[in-house]
């Protein structure tokens, strides 16, 4: 069986367990050994990271070809327009490459969300907005690149989930374990290995 470390991410921390002197890492929050990062959150996102032990499924959660969907929760300037939303649904131009189309809604402010330390910065004469954006690839930097190109810049950024974990109760900092079934072979790697 495979560890699997749901951490929920606080602002500010670093997606790795060494950085300089005055940067936050995950050794602040994770004490399992031997367990590396599926996938990466930025510095300036918080929300659900997954770590394990598993190579194998290290590889599995965060190659995009797997598909696994990622929830996430943008909090914008500005007022949400229906062709802001189509424009996100409908996949995106970014330049270097066009986003997948994805599920993206307006929502209200989520009941569950935690105070941020420090609380975002916003302008008094321009509201903001609550959306919530489901993709099925993970560029860097992807949710708060849609968002721009829409007009609506992303003030605060959670990950909720990736395909079936969910941050549940997790308060920034705090981690929970579970043991889950390592990922099966790749059909066209044992394929391979049957043709040798």
């Amino acid at each position: 069986m495979s560890k699997l470390v749901l951490l929920n991410k606080p602002f500010g921390v670093l997606s790795q367990f060494t950085g300089e002197a005055a940067q936050r890492t995950l050794a602040e929050f994770v004490t399992e050994k031997n367990v590396y990062a599926a996938g990466r959150l930025d510095a300036d996102s918080e929300g659900l990271l997954l770590l394990t032990d598993d190579g194998a499924l290290q590889h599995a959660l965060a190659d995009p070809r797997h598909k696994a969907p990622k929830t996430y929760y943008a909090q914008v300037e500005g007022s949400v327009e229906a062709a802001a939303l189509q424009a996100l649904q409908a996949g995106l131009d970014l330049g270097d490459f066009k986003t997948l189309p994805c599920q993206a809604e307006e929502v209200a402010e989520p009941a569950w969300l935690w105070l941020r330390e420090p609380p975002i910065r916003f302008r008094k004469a321009i509201p903001t907005s609550w959306l919530k954006i489901v993709i099925r690839e993970g560029k860097n930097r992807q949710v708060r690149r849609m968002t721009a190109k829409v007009g609506l810049p992303t003030l605060r950024l959670v990950r909720w989930s990736i395909g079936q974990w969910s941050l549940g109760d997790l308060q920034p900092g705090q981690s929970r374990t579970e043991t889950v079934q390592p990922p099966a072979p790749d059909a066209a790697r044992v394929t391979r290995r049957r043709a040798r």
